[in-house]
């Protein structure tokens, strides 16, 4: 189990970027994915993307289009997401959170992750 904190949200006009990051301060295992979910008021909580930590592998929800990367620092046990082209509807509480590496595969759900951060506030308007 890791003890995930999430950093860099912020307010951002439309068409900026941001980059969050997702430290773990417990173990960075290898047979383990860290996902990025997403939650705007009065919607579900949605997958975002995720990363397995044993090879690096990645999937991306419909619809990101190329705009967000995900990527891990192995030696920082950091997980990144990087926003880029942000629209008014990507503002939201972003999380990450622990799941095992077959969990990210295809869809990212959240009943599939078990560790959660508190998540950071994006807020992308003018």
């Amino acid at each position: 189990q890791s003890q995930l904190v999430e950093s860099g949200g912020g307010l951002v006009q439309p068409g900026g970027s941001l980059r969050l990051s997702c430290a773990a301060s417990g173990f960075f295992l290898e047979h383990a994915a860290i996902a990025w979910f997403r939650q705007a008021p009065g919607k579900e909580r949605e997958g975002v993307s995720c990363i397995r930590l044993r090879d690096g592998i990645t999937h991306f929800a419909d619809g990101i289009h190329g705009r967000f990367i995900i990527s891990k620092d192995d030696a920082k046990k950091t997980v990144y997401l990087e926003m880029n082209n942000l629209k008014p509807e990507d503002t939201g509480v972003y999380y990450c959170a622990q799941g095992m590496h077959y969990h990210c595969a295809g869809y990212v759900r959240p009943d599939d992750y078990q560790y959660w951060g508190r998540g950071t506030q994006v807020t992308v308007s003018s």
